[in-house]
């Protein structure tokens, strides 16, 4: 009796345990006004729909290991009978024309040729697979809530430099329509600034509809959902956070490799799969083996002989039930075959994945390489187009530089300071998504 009360102990616990996974949030917390990296990470790990789905999957496959369990302990059913029967009938029938009876049984498997301890085994492993899908789902979504966001950040500092070119532009206008009213520059100076000018505005349009993209990408990454009414549908947060590259950050190619190996989910994942398919192959072989079960219970029937409605007979059964399918036409056979298959194709998939985890890591480390190599090219070149800038406008405004070296400067510094955002970009991205091949948490995921 205290076996049986501590496994339905163990049952509540698990049905409790299930009940108690994090569920879908009803109300979602609204947008804050400022959104740093932080921030927006905390807020994808609990409205991110990629990550909540896999938690659901979690509940259900907890769900399926209660399921599985419950031939390991005493199934208890209850079941009534009455019966009254016409005069014709009862002829036939002991004295009384009505009976009943009510039964309350218990049953117990005693032995299923190791099929029911499999498969509680299966059941598990594949649990802990989906417990592991859900790490590297939250892996790739925050990799993928990462790298919008220093879009994001990339776009709103492209909107900054094309501002200052267009600033820089029309100071050159009017440095030129200044020139050419005092006679000392023709009107082909001012025709050429103004078209410089109305080139450099297309670019600071498209820098400003590149961040409201990114932005309502970032909104589809990190799971928020606009209202549709009661608030500014055009409102975006004010992103806070800088492309700026810290320092190298150094990794060995040959780290990383173990490193993914070790702690890549998707690896662990799928050897749980494979293992739940060693223990689905056990659990179909019990199929071809005899099943024992212990039955009890209590049985309560009217007296059919007796004289009164509640005169009864009452009594404890008990018993062992065997049940073997001798021959079932090979369907067990069939459902091994299947199986061994299943675990077969588990094992080159985890080969496969293994395969391609390595060069994932591999051109994530080459990208990291190129990444750090354009951080410092870039950095150079800010400092000499800025230089370059300032002696073209020196030397245009003593007659030795035509307007089209200063023109021509310009642009070669915008184009330097694009380089160095994109470079700043391209690290930061690179180094998170090395670190996510690795099977590396995000920094701001506290375990």
């Amino acid at each position: 009796m205290n076996l049986l009360v501590a496994r339905f102990a163990i049952v509540a616990v698990m049905a409790l345990s299930v009940v108690g996974l994090p569920a879908a949030p009803q109300l979602q917390q609204p947008m804050p006004a400022t959104l740093d990296l932080k921030t927006a990470v905390s807020f994808a790990l609990e409205n991110n729909f990629a990550i909540r789905e896999a938690r659901e999957r979690i509940r259900q496959q907890a769900g399926v290991e209660i399921q599985v369990r419950a031939r390991e302990i005493p199934n208890v059913s209850a079941s009534g009978n009455y019966t009254d029967n016409t005069k014709e009938i009862s002829q036939y029938a002991p004295p009384t024309s009505n009976t009943w009876d009510i039964s309350l049984q218990a049953r117990q498997v005693l032995f299923a040729g190791g099929g029911v301890t499999a498969s509680i085994k299966g059941a598990r492993l594949t649990r802990e697979a989906a417990e592991l899908e859900l790490e590297g789902i939250i892996n790739t979504q925050l990799l993928a809530v990462r790298t919008q966001f220093y879009t994001v950040l990339l776009a709103k500092e492209k909107i900054t430099v094309q501002e200052e070119n267009v600033h820089l532009l029309e100071k050159q206008l009017q440095d030129a329509q200044n020139r050419f009213n005092a006679g000392s520059t023709s009107n082909f100076d001012v025709l050429r600034a103004q078209v410089a000018l109305a080139n450099g505005q297309p670019p600071l349009i498209q820098a400003r509809n590149d961040y409201r993209i990114a932005i309502e990408q970032l909104r589809q990454v990190l799971g928020f959902v606009t209202p549709t009414a009661g608030v500014d549908v055009a409102r975006v947060p004010e992103l806070v956070g800088s492309l700026a590259v810290g320092g190298q950050v150094k990794i060995e190619l040959a780290d990383a490799l173990e490193a993914a190996h070790t702690k890549r989910p998707e690896l662990q994942q799928l050897a749980r799969i494979e293992q739940a398919g060693e223990q689905n192959i056990k659990a179909v072989r019990a199929g071809s083996l005899p099943e024992f079960d212990l039955v009890g219970g209590y049985l309560w029937t009217r007296n059919p002989y007796a004289g009164t409605w509640n005169d009864n007979l009452h009594g404890w059964t008990a018993g062992v039930q065997a049940q073997w399918n001798i021959f079932d036409g090979r369907a067990t056979a069939g459902r091994v075959v299947q199986a061994r298959s299943q675990l077969e194709q588990a094992k080159l998939s985890l080969a496969e994945t293994t395969l391609a985890v390595d060069v994932q890591v591999r051109q994530a480390y080459s990208s990291l390489v190129e990444a750090w190599e354009l951080v410092q090219a870039s950095a150079k070149t800010i400092d000499q187009a800025q230089e370059a800038l300032r002696l073209a406008n020196v030397r245009y405004g003593v007659g030795t530089a035509t307007q089209l070296d200063v023109l021509t400067s310009q642009v070669a510094l915008t184009e330097a300071r694009l380089n160095e955002l994109q470079a700043g970009y391209g690290y930061n991205v690179a180094l998170a998504t090395l670190r996510q091949a690795m099977g590396q948490a995000d920094e701001f995921v506290t375990s």
